[in-house]
């Protein structure tokens, strides 16, 4: 997988659980679990700018490309 997501990293950092963040995002528990642990395929720009607004961040804070051979 070349995109990793650090939404964990960013959490920890804001000290946000997993709940009061769905909850601010207005995103299900599951969902937000998925997107957490790098196992969504995919994430709405809408969903992304929510998740920003609510951590105090910029996409590339949780967004992080890494080339496969490093991967």
């Amino acid at each position: 997988m070349a995109i990793i997501v650090n939404l964990d990293v960013m959490m920890a950092k804001r000290k946000k659980g997993l709940t009061e963040l769905a909850g601010e995002v207005d995103i299900t528990l599951a969902n937000l679990s998925i997107l957490k642990n790098n196992k969504a395929k995919a994430v709405r720009f809408s969903t992304l700018e929510s998740i920003c607004r609510a951590l105090d961040c910029q996409p590339g804070d949780i967004l992080e490309y890494v080339p496969d051979e490093e991967a």
